[in-house]
């Protein structure tokens, strides 16, 4: 009997951290799928809550814009560096261009606008929350009859939804612009062919449209995940760091494997 005991301990030892392993992680994604729910129906309906609205706009955003333009000039520089260097091989100076146009506005737009936001905005909001939920100011919130969803969660999440498009149009234009003075200024190409092939090539819904669906997949998979884990924190000192970094982690990973299948959806018959 007791060597049967101790075999059912071993067998079931491992099932049952299965088992609740699984259940913790179904909950987990419950309670993130309710939080952004509720976010989701609330809009603001009164002077204080548009208030709360522009508020996080600019922190989320205008706050964004230096990191933004600084990275797609370097960026776009080095695209058409690049270019040209590879497309020369080929006697195909001209279509730097429309590389860099292509390149920005299909890819390279969305996915590093979404990488600096999660790193530079995302991180905050899951610092912020996470302070205000360990100095008890979320559950004063909810003492005082105030909705915390209302208050803190649905400001954030809309506002995250619309500066991420923008700050990827402005990414984009950057990049393309600055792409533009290295190779007209610098390396000599013609200005009327860098520019007059671009608009050649570049199409408003597969190109535009599409980097700017992309860009509104990305804003609120990295909203909600900044959310989530600032609200779903541990209290301690501790608990905010490693919300912080689950934040960016998961975001980032988000972002590359969400790219991968909008992709194939939105370019696969281009």
């Amino acid at each position: 009997m007791m060597k049967d005991s101790q075999l059912n301990k071993y067998l079931l030892s491992p099932l049952q951290r299965l088992g609740a392993g699984t259940l913790a992680y179904l909950a987990t994604w419950g309670r993130a799928t309710i939080l952004v729910l509720d976010a989701c129906i609330i809009l603001p309906r009164s002077a204080r809550g548009v208030n709360l609205f522009l508020r996080e706009i600019y922190k989320l955003g205008v706050l964004s814009l230096p990191i933004i333009v600084v990275s797609a000039a370097f960026v776009g520089m080095v695209l058409a560096l690049q270019g040209y260097t590879i497309l020369r091989n080929f006697s195909a100076e001209s279509a730097v261009g429309q590389l860099v146009a292509l390149s920005l506005f299909r890819e390279l737009g969305p996915v590093l606008a979404g990488l600096l936001f999660a790193g530079r905005s995302g991180s905050a909001l899951t610092a912020e929350i996470s302070l205000m939920k360990t100095t008890e100011q979320i559950s004063s919130l909810e003492m005082m009859g105030v909705d915390p969803v209302r208050y803190l969660v649905a400001p954030r999440l809309w506002a995250g939804l619309l500066t991420l498009p923008v700050l990827t149009i402005v990414f984009n234009m950057t990049g393309i612009w600055m792409g533009g003075v290295v190779a007209i200024e610098w390396l000599g190409i013609y200005e009327g062919s860098y520019w007059g092939n671009m608009q050649q090539v570049v199409s408003l819904q597969s190109d535009i449209i599409n980097g700017i669906i992309k860009s509104l997949v990305f804003a609120f998979v990295v909203t909600w995940i900044a959310i989530f884990q600032g609200y779903n924190s541990t209290p301690t000192a501790e608990g905010i760091g490693i919300s912080t970094t689950k934040t960016v982690v998961y975001s980032s990973l988000g972002i590359l494997g969400l790219d991968f299948l909008l992709t194939a959806l939105l370019f696969s018959n281009i």
